[in-house]
């Protein structure tokens, strides 16, 4: 058995790692599409380190797009197995990978457009219906057959809605059986609306994530106290536009529902609109509403005072496209919209309206890769490109990285509590870049992990 890294490594997208069973058949963790510019990952989503047609499975971690988004690419080149999932996964991959699509084919037009050459989309619609049929939804924390030597179990994390660890009990004739686990991304504790992550059980292998592994997150209190802090000074002081970039799924229902609190509170300032412009998020909410299988016990607790923890009468979900460009005139507003990290989507379009006035703010509220827009602004660029134009930064900054669904090293290290460091033969360190790779990996091996390991991209293992 050997197990090969095919992204994710050594930089914090396109989530993909390949395990070979001693009898070839191949099973693939997460198929993640790389999002952002680096040169050096410029072929990454149209090309594999495998044959996509003599895999066995994929085992799907989460939605999120640098998790699942080459999914109909995979099924465009002849994949043709089956794609396990939570439920709430196998919904939520219905509505992203069909906006995916969306996306390629308009990037391609705009490629076309400026180059004159015909390029082709990595995948169309078509792509992305035939995905959906390939999927197959296991519940959380039940042993389910995926091949004739491998049993697979899902356990929440608590990251986003049906995120999961993946753990596979690989039989070995005449041999004990051998646990391998995939922490996929590692969700915090105490946070609203999921339920906390559940460590892992005891395994024998481990590819873990590492998006924090140097850092610490703010307190829950001490993040709704700066929003409002910050809510205050733009959009009632300065009569400004408050641009929160944020994640479709995940992210802007735990704003939303954080702004919903405040509001139910009598906290949030009067006069001052919500606008959630992404259709996607819009869809995704609607989404959250249909599992509540997946809250947690404060949810669900609240959901008896406050039948709907993402709606109140000054939030607004904005799908028409003439009622997003009319945004760019409002003020005293809250405008979140999506890409996360500025790389696509209506926020682009909200940033570069708002990014030359010093009333507006923009709000990083998780990690952005080094290279991307969010990124940029939260280094503290003068200056970010947008649409292929520079502007200069002169809108305020802040960044609240305490949103972030991502655990910080300490939560993280928590959530590894339940492996014993002399049964773990390896511990390789993935989806982080490599100064926050190289802090967890520290961290851990003062913690009795010895075989901690940070692979590059293509690098394989023999177990």
């Amino acid at each position: 058995m050997n197990v090969q890294f095919c992204g994710a490594a050594g930089t914090v997208t396109g989530s993909c790692h390949l395990l070979t069973l001693d009898d070839g058949a191949q099973i693939l963790l997460d198929c993640g599409l790389y999002q952002g510019s680096d040169d050096d990952m410029a072929t990454f989503n149209r090309e594999w380190l495998f044959d996509p047609t003599k895999l066995h499975a994929v085992v799907l971690s989460h939605a999120h797009i640098d998790h699942s988004g080459r999914l109909p690419k995979l099924v465009r080149d002849g994949f043709k197995g089956r794609i396990y999932s939570t439920p709430a996964t196998r919904d939520l991959c219905a509505l992203m990978l069909m906006d995916s699509a969306w996306i390629q084919v308009k990037d391609a037009e705009y490629e076309h457009r400026k180059t004159g050459k015909k390029v082709e989309p990595l995948y169309e619609a078509a792509h992305a219906r035939k995905t959906m049929e390939q999927f197959t939804s296991f519940p959380y924390e039940q042993w389910f057959p995926i091949h004739e030597d491998v049993d697979l179990m899902f356990r929440d994390t608590g990251h986003i809605l049906g995120s999961a660890s993946v753990t596979l009990r690989i039989r070995r004739q005449g041999l004990k059986d051998q646990y391998f686990g995939f922490s996929g991304d590692i969700g915090r504790p105490d946070r609203p609306i999921l339920r906390d992550p559940k460590p892992m059980q005891p395994l024998d292998y481990l590819i873990c994530e590492s998006t924090y592994g140097n850092k610490l997150h703010e307190a829950y209190e001490d993040q709704t106290e700066r929003l409002l802090d910050v809510i205050r000074k733009t959009c009632v002081e300065q009569k400004g536009r408050l641009i929160i970039p944020a994640f479709s799924v995940g992210r802007t229902q735990e704003i939303v529902h954080r702004i919903d609190r405040l509001e139910h509170e009598g906290r949030l300032p009067k006069g001052v609109n919500i606008y959630v412009d992404s259709p996607l998020a819009v869809n995704a909410t609607d989404i959250f509403r249909a599992h509540p299988e997946c809250f947690d016990e404060d949810l669900l607790h609240y959901l008896y005072k406050d039948p709907d923890p993402f709606g109140f009468n000054r939030l607004h979900y904005v799908k028409d496209v003439e009622d997003s460009k009319a945004l760019n005139n409002v003020e005293s507003a809250i405008i979140i919209s999506a890409s996360g990290m500025i790389t696509a989507g209506r926020i682009k379009h909200h940033v570069r309206n708002a990014i030359g006035d010093p009333r507006h703010t923009i709000l990083i509220v998780g990690y952005c890769a080094p290279y991307t827009v969010g990124g940029l602004l939260a280094s503290g660029a003068d200056s970010v490109r947008l649409f292929g134009q520079k502007y200069a930064v002169k809108a305020r900054v802040e960044i609240m990285n305490g949103f972030s669904a991502h655990g910080d090293q300490r939560e993280m290290i928590d959530f590894l509590r339940q492996q014993d460091p002399g049964r773990l033969r390896k511990l390789w360190l993935v989806h982080g870049d490599p100064e926050r790779q190289e802090g967890f990996r520290d961290a851990l091996r003062a913690k009795g992990f010895e075989n901690v390991e940070l692979p590059e991209l293509g690098q394989e293992y023999r177990l």
